[in-house]
């Protein structure tokens, strides 16, 4: 990696177009600016300077290399320049991104802590599909990601996992479905209107494995990839939809639905994904603190368990 230190010599004896006047302006002995450029032709493998008479003229690695460190010692100015006009108590910036999968609501109570902080924080708030996010992760277009799983196998993105933890999950339908539903459930959902999770979801192979387990068979009439959009088709009747247990009077009073079982042997796992190994972003510890004391732990906001909830399982 370059040595900036090095390179920033580099540039002021190319910009003084001598050793001797780069000398007085950086007030360093010629020696030490000599060795110092020593080092960066060392590190690049290159010679940056051809000398003319007493005269140095770059090469064309060092025309080069100086178009580079012109920019680079540009923006740096423009850093400085910057942070220096910055007015007092500006906004800590926040950009986030939610994979389009994970609940609204489920986003929301995750992303909460964030502006309870003492330093006032601004969420920039980004949704879409994970490989896309992730891809804005890679370049620090954003500083988190929330997912329904961890990052996918074969997706060339550098980052880390941090497990905000997993939950049960419960099945919703309008009133007079619900109401025959709840008999016997599970069991009841066989040849009953079912609304899955899109292919995208990483709850929807863990529902098929549990219904395949029991030996239940529903009629999949839908299949979503925004939970959302399953919901209001679940609203409307078009069949019994999932979501997790924790937001499972939230999804009642929004969508005016009845949760009539739920069980905790398919499990919703919710992850922020970063390009650090350990949290330093103030916002991002609250999120994970909070996600793994409070939202799945059991705390006061888990809900309570309903009755005519999963009577059968194996």
């Amino acid at each position: 990696m370059i040595n900036y230190k090095h390179l920033h010599y580099f540039w002021v004896v190319a910009k003084e177009g001598s050793i001797a006047r780069a000398s007085e302006r950086l007030h360093l002995t010629p020696q030490t600016i000599s060795g110092q450029l020593s080092l960066l032709e060392e590190n690049l493998g290159e010679a940056l300077f051809s000398r003319v008479g007493r005269s140095l003229e770059l090469t064309e690695t060092g025309r080069l290399a100086l178009s580079y460190a012109d920019e680079i010692f540009s923006l740096g100015g423009e850093l400085e320049e910057m942070v220096r006009s910055l007015p007092g108590g500006r906004p800590l910036m926040f950009k986030v991104g939610v994979a389009d999968v994970v609940p609204k609501s489920i986003a929301y109570r995750l992303l909460a802590p964030a502006l309870q902080l003492q330093e006032p924080v601004r969420i920039i708030c980004r949704e879409g599909a994970l490989d896309a996010l992730l891809a804005e992760l890679a370049v620090h277009h954003v500083d988190l990601v929330i997912a329904d799983g961890p990052i996918p196998p074969g997706v060339n993105v550098r980052g880390f996992n941090h497990s905000l933890g997993d939950c049960g999950v419960t099945f919703f339908a309008p009133s007079a479905l619900a109401r025959r539903l709840r008999k016997d459930f599970p069991f009841s959902l066989g040849g009953a209107p079912m609304l899955l999770p899109g292919e995208t979801t990483v709850v929807r192979s863990r529902l098929l494995q549990w219904f395949d387990k029991l030996h239940i068979h529903p009629q999949i009439v839908g299949e979503f990839d925004d939970s959302a959009l399953m919901k209001a088709f679940g609203r409307a009747g078009a069949g019994a939809f999932v979501a997790p247990s924790p937001i499972a009077g939230e999804v009642e009073k929004q969508y005016d639905v009845v949760a009539f079982g739920s069980t905790d042997e398919v499990r919703e796992q919710f992850y922020a994904i970063s390009v650090e190994r350990k949290i330093s972003h103030p916002a991002v510890s609250a999120i994970t603190t909070v996600a793994r004391e409070w939202l799945f732990r059991g705390s006061p906001g888990k809900p309570r368990r309903r009755k005519g909830a999963a009577r059968k399982q194996a």
